[in-house]
């Protein structure tokens, strides 16, 4: 099989968790086959938007969803199936976490199909474990499967996000100077982007849970309330990081207003200090009769004297005031 043909992996589950692999020709023939299967397409493959329209035996509602160029969290109960779109961590080399992998499911009693975008290493994590013989026995089980692979791929980067904000917080008290702005620009973007698309996700999941299907064993819907759960405790850290990056924004906007102010009030200072000071050489230095020591060969030393006992008595009033 080539992924540039669409198909990733097509695999016959055999009900102990091992699973057949199967060609394009075996998909294509649409026979009937031994048991439940598991079909993992890319939405850009050359072959896979044709046979999902054409061979799956999907009606063209679920075939639009599963090739929509974009979508979000969802769950829609529709004929004898559901189809579910779901989102992960985008963990691929030179990738932000934040842009979410998008994975389109449609399943039933009798088949699942996935459709990605981009590559996803929590499918991969699926088909790892069904190579070993420990994967899904059936398509409510690799949907249960796939998406607490999703959810537990999300725990490091949260992890990651928390450490992150934990050395912003401390850099804030022992290293002011530390980059921290921009620092925390990019901790803030990706904490919404990613409460963005979880927030539906955990609705979805729930939802999984709530609604009764005769093919999908009770087991496995109490799985969807736990996972649920999983991805309610990462939101509830979203909104935990975004609050705490806020608190460093405000400490630093009151720092900055801070030292402004500080600044401010010492110009204020030194130009009340200066005021007098000009006042008076200003009058010395009209050009009119009757300045005084005008004739003086002491008279620049006099003024300087009187300048500075103008200055000392400006500070002492000023400290008795506590302006300074």
């Amino acid at each position: 099989m080539s992924e540039q043909d669409g198909l990733i992996g097509a695999y016959v589950l055999d009900g102990k968790g091992g699973g057949r692999a199967l060609a394009w020709g075996d998909l294509e023939k649409n026979a009937g086959f031994d048991g439940p299967v598991w079909v993992h397409l890319d939405r850009n493959g050359e072959k896979s938007e044709t046979w999902l329209r054409e061979t799956a035996g999907i009606g063209q509602l679920q075939a639009d969803a599963l090739v929509a160029p974009e979508t979000r969290p969802r769950v829609a109960f529709m004929d004898d199936g559901i189809l579910i779109t779901l989102r992960g961590v985008n963990l691929n080399p030179g990738a932000d976490p934040e842009d979410m992998v998008s994975l389109r499911i449609w399943v039933d009693a009798h088949q699942i199909i996935t459709v990605r975008l981009r590559r996803l290493m929590a499918v991969n994590d699926v088909r790892e474990r069904l190579a070993e013989g420990a994967g899904p026995q059936s398509t409510g089980d690799a949907l249960r499967m796939l998406a607490f692979s999703l959810v537990r791929r999300m725990a490091p980067v949260v992890e990651d996000m928390n450490d992150e904000i934990d050395a912003l917080e401390d850099d804030l008290v022992e290293n002011p100077a530390a980059d921290i702005r921009h620092r925390l620009k990019a901790i803030r973007r990706q904490a919404i982007a990613l409460r963005r698309y979880l927030a539906p996700q955990r609705e979805a999941l729930a939802r999984l849970h709530s609604e009764v299907v005769p093919w999908m064993a009770n087991d496995h819907r109490f799985a969807f309330r736990e996972c649920a759960e999983q991805v309610a405790r990462i939101v509830e850290d979203m909104d935990a990081i975004r609050e705490r990056a806020a608190v460093i924004q405000d400490e630093l906007t009151n720092r900055t207003a801070e030292h402004m102010n500080r600044n401010m009030y010492t110009l204020s200072v030194v130009a009340a200090l200066m005021l007098p000071l000009g006042v008076i050489t200003g009058m010395l230095g009209m050009n009119v009769g009757g300045v005084p020591l005008a004739e003086s060969k002491d008279g620049f030393i006099v003024i300087a004297v009187l300048l500075v006992a103008v200055v000392v008595l400006q500070v002492l009033i000023f400290r008795r005031l506590k302006w300074i």
